[in-house]
């Protein structure tokens, strides 16, 4: 099952606007390795998933993988083939807001190489461009 919040205060959340860089979450503090993105969007708690097992699976139980962020906003979606008006549809999805700069995984415990290649497996499934970083000591 995807990932979503245990309760939330409001069912329902509107959109919003996603502008500018990201102010926090923006550096390693985990691990010794990071997966930053490049562009801000919502991240899926889907793709997050999917992320978090492809990391998992290539580090073979090696290292740790930290997952930085949450879906704690609701999608919401109205029914196919439904007439316009009778109010706003049901959550459908959660996804976490990602602006540009933010770290969303991390990897420690093993070499440069290896989390490179993990990092890079977890970035074909995210739906943002993303780059590799390391932590300023």
């Amino acid at each position: 099952m995807a990932m979503m919040p245990k309760r939330v205060k409001y069912r329902k959340s509107q959109r919003g606007v996603m502008k500018g860089n990201a102010s926090r979450k923006n550096y390693v503090a985990f691990g010794e390795y990071g997966l930053q993105t490049l562009e801000g969007s919502w991240i899926s708690g889907k793709h997050i998933e999917a992320g978090r097992v492809a990391a998992t699976h290539y580090l073979h139980r090696e290292g740790k993988v930290y997952v930085r962020i949450f879906p704690y906003k609701p999608v919401s979606a109205k029914p196919l083939e439904t007439r316009m008006g009778k109010g706003k549809g049901e959550p459908a999805f959660w996804v976490a807001r990602v602006r540009a700069g933010t770290v969303m995984f991390e990897v420690g415990g093993v070499t440069e190489d290896v989390a490179k290649q993990a990092l890079v497996r977890v970035a074909h499934k995210m739906p943002v461009k993303c780059r590799f970083v390391k932590r300023r000591h």
